[in-house]
């Protein structure tokens, strides 16, 4: 395959979770993205740890691939920063980037997985396609809850801390994390659409 030859490192996907770096916001619902890679990567028994590309990475082998797990550590708003300079320095194409994040208009626990499409209002999606100039990448949706109410605002809203019942039904989502990685890299993602999706 000639995209092995103009990639000699081998690795083809990028999995990026999505959060902001301080201790202070580990527990809040704009963090689910990282939460989640987090347990993907408790499942695969490595720890995301290791400095590149503005982001905390590891070098996994899913689904029979070469892919880099990635933390973005340049704050939400700034995700496409980290997610661009990887994606640059492997070739990978933007197909091959699969993000997940949180969404405040899905309760929390549910998911949704799409193969590409608009930001939707989420700053992190709105850096990654600027930087990557494409909205064509996969990505997976876990619910956080919406607003008490419209008034509330949003930037507190998702810098707020999940309840104990919110979270455990956050673990549960992102326990279905590593396998939807699974489907989406081996071309399945409608079958994780079909199993997942809220």
């Amino acid at each position: 395959m000639p995209f092995f030859m103009s990639n000699p490192t081998g690795i083809t996907w990028l999995v990026a979770g999505l959060g902001n770096p301080d201790r202070k916001y580990q527990n809040t619902r704009h963090n689910a993205g990282f939460i989640a890679i987090d347990e993907v990567a408790r499942q695969l028994g490595v720890s995301i740890d290791r400095k590149k590309f503005d982001a905390l990475v590891v070098d996994v082998s899913l689904a029979g691939q070469r892919v880099l797990l990635m933390k973005p550590q340049t704050y939400m708003n700034l995700s496409g920063v980290s997610i661009e300079k990887a994606a640059s320095f492997y070739k990978i194409p933007p197909e091959q980037v699969l993000v997940i994040f949180d969404d405040i208009s899905l309760e929390p626990g549910k998911i949704r997985i799409r193969r590409k499409g608009s930001h939707g209002g989420h700053n992190g999606i709105r850096s990654i396609i600027d930087y990557l100039q494409s909205d064509n990448f996969p990505r997976v949706k876990l619910g956080v809850g919406e607003r008490p109410n419209p008034n509330f605002d949003l930037a507190d809203w998702v810098l707020s801390v999940f309840t104990q019942e919110e979270r455990k039904a956050l673990d549960d989502a992102a326990s279905h994390c590593k396998e939807i990685a699974e489907l989406t890299i081996q071309g399945n993602i409608e079958q994780a659409m079909n199993l997942y999706n809220s």
